[in-house]
C-alpha cells in the first residue's frame, strides 16, 4: 500500500489562468459544465437553435431602418465614385460628324472602406438551460440582435458624424464628408464652383439650434446637386431633443429668441395626431413613414426623423435615395465571401448542443461614398466641430 505523505503529492495548480472557470467569474449565466437537452418548460435546445438561425437568416435581410437609410452595401474594398451629380447634354447633330461619347466621370474619388470583426458569446450553463424557459433563452439572443444592430448602426453613424480620415487594410484612405483641410476640393455642380475649405461639418455658433442652421445644411447637401434627382428626398435626422425645437418654428417668426426668421413652417406629418390649424396647408403632407421609421412631419424640402440614436447637440440633414440605396452617402462593407455576411451564430464546442457557449459574429466595414450627399452640425458656441462620442 502506497503511504507517500501528504506534502510530496503534486502542488495543485495556482495559475488563474490554469484554474476551472466557475459561474461568474467569466460572465457565466451560473456555474455548471455539463449539458442537457431541453429547457425547463420541454423544449428541445436543438429546436430553438434552428428556430433562431432561420431568425437570423430574415434579420439579415433586413438592416436596421436608420443604417439603410444611410448606406449602401458592398463587398468592396475601395470604389471610384463620381462626387458630383452630372448633366450631360444632347448635342445638333451632323450629318457628317460623329456624336460626342459619354466618358467615365472626371470627378471620381478612389474612397476606401475599413473592415473589422466583432463578436459576442452567450454562455448558457447546463444549471441555467435546465431550469430556464425557452422564452428566456430567446430573450438573451434578442438582446444578441439588438446589440448587433446598435453597433450596426453606431458605427455607420460614426462615419458619418466624424471628420477624421482613416485607412483601409491596402492602405486606401477612407474618408468622411467633405472637410476643407484634406486637398481634395469638392467638383464644380452645373457651373458653381467651391472653394478648397468647403467643410460638410459645421457649427451653429449658438448655445440653441436655429432655422437658419437647417437651411444651411440642405443648401450644403443640395449645392453639390444631391437631394434633387427623381427618387431621392432630403432627411432631417435629430435628436428628439433638436427635434422639438424644429418642430416650433413658424415661417416669418423668430425660431430662437432673438434669432433668424424662419423661411419655412413645420408641418406635421400624415400620422401626426390631430391638431388645430389656423392657416391652410397648400401641397402635400409628409408622408407618417419613411424607409420603416415613422416620419414627424417636415422643414421645406426636408423630412423630419426623429431618433435618439442621433446623439444630443447634433443634426444631419442627407439625401437618401431609400433603404440600400447606391445613392446614400455610407458604404456598408461586408466580406466578399457571402458565408461571411450578416450577423452569423457559431455553434459551442459540443455540436450536440450548440446553443453552450455558442457566439454571434459579424465582419464589417464602412465609409463615405458620396462627400456632398449629407452635412452635420453641433449645435455649439464654438467655431470648431467636435465630433460626437457615439458609445452605447
Amino acid at each position: 500500500m502506497n503511504t507517500r505523505p501528504l506534502d510530496n503529492r503534486p502542488a495543485r495548480a495556482t495559475d488563474p489562468a490554469l484554474l476551472p472557470i466557475f459561474g461568474a467569474d467569466r460572465g457565466y449565466s451560473t456555474e455548471g459544465d455539463v449539458l442537457v437537452n431541453k429547457t425547463a418548460d420541454g423544449v428541445d435546445l436543438n429546436t430553438i437553435w434552428s428556430e433562431v438561425a432561420a431568425g437570423l437568416s430574415l434579420y439579415n435581410k433586413e438592416r436596421s431602418a436608420v443604417a439603410s437609410l444611410l448606406s449602401y452595401p458592398t463587398i468592396a474594398k475601395a470604389d471610384a465614385v463620381p462626387q458630383s451629380i452630372f448633366d450631360d447634354s444632347f448635342q445638333i447633330a451632323s450629318e457628317f460628324g460623329e456624336p460626342e461619347g459619354i466618358a467615365a466621370s472626371a470627378d471620381a474619388l478612389r474612397l476606401g472602406y475599413d473592415f473589422d470583426d466583432y463578436d459576442l458569446a452567450t454562455r448558457f450553463t447546463w444549471k441555467f438551460l435546465r431550469d430556464a424557459t425557452a422564452e428566456q433563452v430567446y430573450s438573451v439572443v434578442n438582446r444578441t440582435v439588438a446589440a448587433d444592430n446598435k453597433n450596426v448602426t453606431t458605427k455607420i453613424l460614426d462615419r458619418l458624424f466624424n471628420p477624421d480620415e482613416r485607412y483601409n487594410e491596402d492602405g486606401v484612405r477612407v474618408f468622411g464628408l467633405w472637410t476643407g483641410d484634406d486637398g481634395i476640393t469638392p467638383p464644380p455642380y452645373l457651373g458653381k464652383t467651391f472653394p478648397a475649405t468647403e467643410s460638410h461639418y459645421l457649427t451653429s455658433e449658438s448655445a440653441d439650434l436655429d432655422s437658419a442652421d437647417i437651411e444651411d445644411l440642405i443648401r450644403k447637401v443640395n449645392s453639390k446637386g444631391y437631394g434633387r434627382q427623381a427618387g431621392t428626398q432630403l432627411l432631417i435626422l435629430a435628436n428628439p431633443d433638436e427635434s422639438e425645437q424644429i418642430q416650433g418654428w413658424r415661417a416669418g417668426e423668430e425660431s430662437r429668441a432673438g434669432g433668424p426668421l424662419a423661411k419655412h413652417s413645420f408641418i406635421p406629418s400624415a400620422s401626426a395626431p390631430a391638431y388645430l390649424q389656423p392657416e391652410n396647408i397648400v401641397g402635400q403632407v409628409a408622408p407618417g413613414e419613411y424607409g420603416g421609421l415613422p416620419v414627424a412631419g417636415s422643414y421645406g424640402p426636408a423630412w423630419l426623423i426623429e431618433s435618439e440614436f442621433i446623439p444630443a447637440g447634433y443634426v444631419t440633414v442627407v439625401a437618401t435615395g431609400g433603404p440600400n440605396s447606391e445613392r446614400n452617402p455610407v458604404a456598408f462593407r461586408q466580406h466578399s465571401n457571402a458565408a461571411y455576411q450578416g450577423l452569423r451564430m457559431i455553434p459551442g464546442r459540443d455540436q450536440r448542443y450548440p446553443l453552450q457557449d455558442s457566439f454571434f459574429s459579424r465582419g464589417f466595414g464602412t465609409g463615405v461614398r458620396h462627400r456632398g450627399a449629407a452635412a452635420v452640425l453641433q449645435v455649439t458656441t464654438s467655431t470648431d466641430y467636435t465630433a460626437p462620442s457615439l458609445r452605447w
